[in-house]
C-alpha cells in the first residue's frame, strides 16, 4: 500500500525534526508530508532539511495560520492527487507515538476502513495529564459519540490512518471544521457511509516542547458542531448533507450509517484501560489557497 503521513505545524521547529526521524524509522516505505502554516521559526526549512537526510519528504508552505482542518483538507488533496492508498493523520509534537504507527497500518491493510489510535479503549492511556483535563476529555468524548451515535470510544482522536478511498468517499473538501471538531466530522460522515473504523491502543503523551494550539475556541467548535449535527440527523431527521454512497461494498456495508461498524484492535502491551483525555490534535495549518508544495527527491 503506498501510504502518505501528514503532520500539520505551526511552530514546531523544536518537534520537527525528531518526529520526521522516528516515523521514518517506524515506516520505512511510507512517504512524509509536512503542511506548516509559514511558521516563523524555520519550521519548514527544517524539514526540507530532514528531507536531505531521510528522503521522501514533501513539504507544503501553506499562506497563514489558519486551521487543524484547512491543512488536513489540503493535504488529502496533495494524496488523492499523487494516488496514495493510505493517508495517516499525526501530529508533530510527538503526542502520537510513531511506533504505533505500524499497528494503524496492519489495521487498514486488513480490512478496516479508518484505524485510530484510541487512549480509551484496553490498552490505551495518556501519560502527565491533570485530572482537570481527563474530565473534559473523557465528557467530550462521551457526548459527541452518543449524540451523533458513533460507537466509538476516542472520536477526537488525532491519530488515524484512512483508506483514502473512504476519504474520497465522504468528501473531505466539503467539510466546515477547522480545529479538532474536523476529526469528528470525518468520523460522523464515514460512519454514516457505514465505515469499519477500528480503535488501535496507543499512550498519548503530552508535548513537552513548543506551544499547544488548544483554546478554548477550539473546545466549543466542536461542541456546537456535535450538538447541531446531532439535533439535525437524530431528533429533526433532516439528514444534512448526505456523502456520496461508496462505490463498492468490499471493505464494509454502505447504508445510511446505521450498518457502520466499530471495533476494538487487541494489544499485547498494557491491560490496562487508559485514564487520558482532551482534544489531542492541536497543529494548526491553513487553507488551500496561495500555498506551495515543494515536491523533494521520493525513493518509492
Amino acid at each position: 500500500m503506498r501510504t502518505l503521513v501528514i503532520i500539520p505545524t505551526y511552530l514546531e521547529a523544536e518537534n520537527i525534526a525528531d518526529v520526521l526521524g522516528q516515523v521514518r524509522k517506524a515506516a520505512p516505505h511510507a512517504d512524509l508530508l509536512v503542511v506548516d502554516d509559514s511558521s516563523p521559526d524555520g519550521t519548514a526549512d527544517l524539514a526540507r532539511a530532514a528531507n536531505d537526510e531521510l528522503g521522501q519528504i514533501d513539504v507544503l508552505v501553506r499562506p497563514g495560520k489558519d486551521g487543524l482542518g484547512g491543512a488536513y483538507r489540503a493535504g488529502f488533496k496533495h494524496a488523492f492527487s499523487k494516488g496514495y492508498d493510505v493517508v495517516v493523520q499525526m501530529d508533530a509534537d510527538l503526542s502520537h507515538p510513531p511506533e504505533r504507527l505500524p499497528a494503524l497500518l496492519a489495521e487498514v491493510d486488513g480490512g478496516a476502513d479508518i484505524a485510530i489510535g484510541s487512549r480509551y479503549v484496553k490498552g490505551g492511556a495518556t501519560a502527565n495529564w491533570p485530572l482537570v483535563r481527563q474530565i473534559l476529555s473523557r465528557m467530550g468524548n462521551l457526548y459527541s459519540s452518543t449524540v451523533l451515535g458513533l460507537g466509538v470510544r476516542d472520536a477526537t482522536a488525532g491519530y488515524r490512518a484512512y483508506r483514502a478511498d473512504i476519504l474520497e468517499t465522504v468528501e473531505t473538501s466539503a467539510t466546515k471544521a477547522t480545529g479538532y471538531g474536523f476529526q469528528l466530522e470525518l468520523s460522523y460522515r464515514a460512519h454514516r457511509l457505514g465505515a469499519k473504523i477500528v480503535e488501535v491502543p496507543i499512550t498519548f503523551n503530552d508535548r513537552v516542547r513548543g506551544v499547544s494550539k488548544m483554546s478554548w475556541h477550539i473546545i466549543g467548535e466542536a461542541m456546537w458542531l456535535v450538538t447541531w449535527w446531532g439535533l439535525r440527523d437524530r431528533v429533526f431527521r433532516r439528514g444534512g448533507p448526505s456523502p456520496r454512497r461508496r462505490a463498492s461494498a468490499s471493505h464494509g456495508a454502505a447504508g445510511d450509517g446505521e450498518g457502520a461498524t466499530s471495533t476494538v484492535a487487541t494489544d499485547s502491551r498494557s491491560s490496562d484501560a487508559g485514564t487520558g483525555t482532551g482534544a489531542d490534535s492541536d497543529a494548526g495549518a491553513g487553507d488551500g489557497a496561495g500555498s506551495s508544495v515543494e515536491t523533494t527527491a521520493n525513493a518509492n
